[in-house]
């Protein structure tokens, strides 16, 4: 019997230690709750952008990719060591989560989410990467061979006073694998995989009623132009190629430059998007008399236009560069650190940046650029005041605006009806146009605070995830703007001679970088300038 019950027990005691082993990890993990965090906690997907800093217990790294940051590569992300408490908090940061692939019996149990997100959107087989600003193109391109890679593209960018490249993967490595090797050279200073990203318009039948007049009577845009019209304010329009020599345009500054160097002719988003911010025959955009800059970044592949996030940074520097007011951004992707630190350096410069919140729906994740807590995110309203199906939700929306069943311009001197957030974001681009022109002191968080404070309340009472402070009203954001003082100068001593360097000028690219569905709108530098319409009043439909 005593033999017996000694087998038993030597039967059950490995259990029992087994058993053991897993109290004292789960009361190690209890111990270490900044451990526990890193590990469950993804970001707050219908919360503002403002992610908080996390003070965690850092997983074992390898020293030689510390001071370099890498991240998005598949299921381990880490947080740059440069970054600083007010980065993370910004949401401007690369947010760290350590994998969440744990192994049973040798085999990989269970999946990051973000990770899978992130890996959906990166192009395949490209790294974007920060490089040392001495190196030649040479030696650039002997850093990229000697990693298995091909460099695509490489260029400073003055907005972020950083060297950038964009890179192919040529070895047959697998991303991550490639990425932490370039890492470890002393010439890369970070890197990311190249994300994806998408516009956020889509076409609809046509509706009851009148679709070219409903989004200026819920804008109160005839009485707001009363008072205002965008002259002399410059919008960046970020999209697809703007038909240039479509009517609605006529007499209005529409400056195209091009980040991709496509021959894709003029495109449907492009050109509804600017039709939502300067139209002035047919149609009334919000500020008709505004200037564009009509910068090409997404090109049509599939069924759908996208652009990258080395593409984008390189929409954001032109729009910097050029004198950009605003930059309106009709397109959604991934949280991106190489774009979060465009966006901070655009708000450094004080430029109002205004975003489509994305068609992705009620149940969709939070969408970039819009929940950056340095942008303006705007969703869509239908004729009736409703959220608009498709629109996405979020803590992080300021206000609506129409964006269901537009009547808009398209290409080839056509109209379209068409739906999404992506006109909505357009609308209040030019009533933040309209703003400037009243007063150019405005800052960006004076132009948001204007915005919501005037707004007119939809859905329950209060600031809400659908509506943010409710739908734009043009008239009364205007009206609450202060006129600025203009100084009155004193009378010149002796004869004044302008310097061209002080001008607000802004020259297109060469013919050769220009899309050759564009050329011939433009005429060459040196030309007669083209007409201020600021100073005749734009047709009213």
């Amino acid at each position: 019997m005593m033999h017996g019950d000694a087998i038993r027990l030597l039967r059950v005691r490995p259990a029992m230690l087994s058993l053991l082993a897993v109290v004292v990890l789960v009361v190690g993990l209890e111990a270490s709750p900044a451990s526990a965090q890193s590990i469950m906690r993804s970001p707050s997907l219908n919360m503002s952008s403002r992610v908080p800093g996390i003070d965690r217990a850092m997983p074992r790294i390898d020293p030689n990719l510390v001071g370099r940051g890498v991240t998005g590569l598949g299921n381990n992300i880490r947080i740059q060591p440069s970054c600083t408490a007010a980065d993370r908090d910004s949401g401007n940061c690369s947010q760290v989560t350590t994998s969440s692939n744990s192994r049973k019996n040798g085999k990989k149990t269970g999946n990051s989410s973000l990770g899978a997100s992130l890996a959906s959107r990166a192009i395949a087989n490209e790294i974007v990467a920060e490089i040392d600003g001495t190196l030649s193109e040479a030696q650039v391109d002997a850093l990229a061979r000697r990693h298995g890679l091909r460099r695509i593209e490489s260029r400073s960018f003055e907005l972020i006073g950083a060297t950038i490249g964009l890179f192919r993967i040529t070895g047959g490595k697998t991303v991550e694998a490639a990425s932490r090797e370039f890492a470890q050279d002393s010439s890369v200073r970070s890197l990311q995989p190249n994300f994806r990203y998408t516009l956020q318009g889509e076409s609809a039948a046509a509706a009851e009623g009148d679709p070219a007049k409903y989004p200026q009577a819920e804008l109160h845009l005839p009485q707001a132009h009363t008072l205002a019209d965008g002259a002399n304010v410059t919008i960046a329009v970020i999209d697809s190629a703007v038909d240039l020599k479509h009517s609605e345009f006529a007499g209005v500054t529409i400056t195209p430059f091009d980040a991709l160097d496509s021959k894709e002719g003029p495109h449907p988003h492009g050109t509804g998007v600017a039709g939502a911010i300067v139209s002035h025959v047919r149609l009334m955009g919000s500020a008709p008399a505004a200037h564009i800059l009509a910068i090409r970044a997404f090109v049509t592949s599939g069924k759908a236009a996208e652009s990258s996030s080395y593409v984008l940074l390189k929409g954001f520097d032109l729009a910097a560069g050029h004198g950009a007011q605003i930059v309106n951004m009709s397109f959604t992707g991934p949280k991106d650190a190489i774009i979060g630190r465009g966006l901070t350096a655009l708000a450094a410069r004080n430029i109002v940046m205004v975003a489509a919140a994305g068609n992705a729906g009620p149940k969709s994740s939070a969408l970039y650029p819009a929940a950056d807590a340095n942008v303006i995110a705007v969703s869509a309203t239908d004729a009736r005041d409703k959220l608009f199906a498709a629109s996405n939700r979020g803590r992080y929306i300021a206000v609506a605006a129409p964006g269901v069943d537009l009547f808009l311009p398209t290409s080839d001197d056509k109209y379209q009806i068409t739906s999404g957030t992506s006109f909505s974001c357009a609308f209040v681009s030019g009533i933040a146009a309209l703003m400037l022109q009243r007063n150019p002191a405005l800052k960006p968080d004076e132009v948001r605070a204007i915005l919501m404070k005037t707004a007119r309340d939809l859905g329950a009472p209060g600031p809400d995830d659908q509506f943010g402070a409710g739908e734009a009203d043009a008239f009364a954001a205007v009206s609450a703007v202060s006129v600025a003082a203009m100084p009155v100068a004193a009378p010149p001593q002796k004869p004044v001679t302008t310097d061209v360097s002080d001008t607000r000028s802004i020259k297109p690219l060469a013919a050769e970088n220009l899309p050759a569905a564009t050329m011939a709108a433009e005429k060459p530098a040196g030309s007669e300038p083209a007409p201020d319409i600021g100073k005749t009043k734009p047709a009213v439909p």
